[in-house]
C-alpha cells in the first residue's frame, strides 16, 4: 500500500561549503551508476558490501561527520506520528529491524520530522545522503515512505556488515563504514561516540515502550 504524506521541502542555505559541495558532486557522479540498484533481497551480499565500502562522503573522512543543524524556521510534521509509526513498523519489519532501534535512530537523524535538510545536504526523516538515497532506490528522500525504506534497507546492511553489532552499526551510518573499518570500532570522533551513546539510550526508551 502505497502512502502519500505531504510535505514541504526544507532546505538549508549551505554556506561556507564550497570544498564539501565539490566532493559530494564528485560522490553524486561515482554513484550514478548505482542508481539502478533495486530493492531486491536475492541481491547478494557481495554486491551490497561493495556498495557500503564504496560510501566516500562527508561521513568517511578523517574528521566527523558536520552535526546536523536545521533550519529554524521549520514546518510541522507531514503526516501524524501514527502514519510515520506506521511505517516504521513495516518496514523495520520486512528489513528485520526492530522497530524500537529504528525509532531511535529516526528521532535522532530528523526527530521525525520528514522535510527537513541538514546544512550538509542529508535529507528526510532519517537523513539519507545524496548517494545513499540513490544507491537504495530512492527517487524522493522527503517522501517518508521512500526515506524509511531506503533507510531501513541500508541499516539492515551495516548490521550485517558488522555483525549484528548495534553500536558499530550506529559509528557506520553517522561516519560511514570505511571509518568503523579503519579504527576497528567505533571512531574516536565526539560527535559519533554522542551519537552512539544518544540512540542506544533513546533505544532503550522504546524498547520500554514509549511512544513518538
Amino acid at each position: 500500500m502505497v502512502r502519500k504524506l505531504g510535505q514541504e521541502k526544507r532546505i538549508v542555505e549551505l554556506t561556507g561549503l564550497d570544498i564539501t559541495l565539490r566532493r559530494m558532486q564528485a560522490i553524486e557522479s561515482t554513484f550514478n551508476s548505482l542508481a539502478s540498484f533495486g530493492m531486491d533481497n536475492t541481491q547478494s551480499n557481495q554486491d551490497f558490501q561493495k556498495i557500503l565500502d564504496s560510501q566516500k562522503s562527508a561521513k568517511t573522512q578523517d574528521t566527523p561527520f558536520a552535526d546536523k543543524i536545521f533550519s529554524s524556521n521549520l514546518a510541522s510534521k507531514s503526516g501524524s506520528n501514527a502514519d510515520i509509526d506506521a511505517l516504521i513498523e513495516e518496514y523495520s519489519a520486512k528489513n528485520g529491524l526492530d522497530s524500537a532501534f529504528v525509532k531511535a535512530v529516526i528521532k535522532q537523524e530528523s526527530g521525525f520530522q520528514p522535510d527537513v535538510t541538514s546544512h550538509c545536504g542529508a535529507m528526510g526523516l532519517m537523513q539519507l545522503m545524496p548517494s545513499t538515497a540513490s544507491s537504495m532506490g530512492v527517487k524522493n528522500a522527503y517522501d517518508p515512505e521512500q526515506n524509511i525504506a531506503g533507510g531501513t534497507k541500508y541499516l539492515k546492511g551495516l548490521l550485517d556488515r558488522f555483525g549484528g553489532n548495534k553500536s558499530l552499526a550506529l559509528a557506520a551510518y553517522n561516519a560511514g563504514p570505511n571509518a568503523v573499518a579503519k579504527y576497528n570500532g567505533i571512531p574516536p570522533y565526539k560527535e559519533t561516540q554522542n551519537y552512539v551513546k544518544n540512540i542506544m539510550s533513546m533505544y532503550q526508551q522504546y524498547s520500554g515502550g514509549s511512544q513518538l
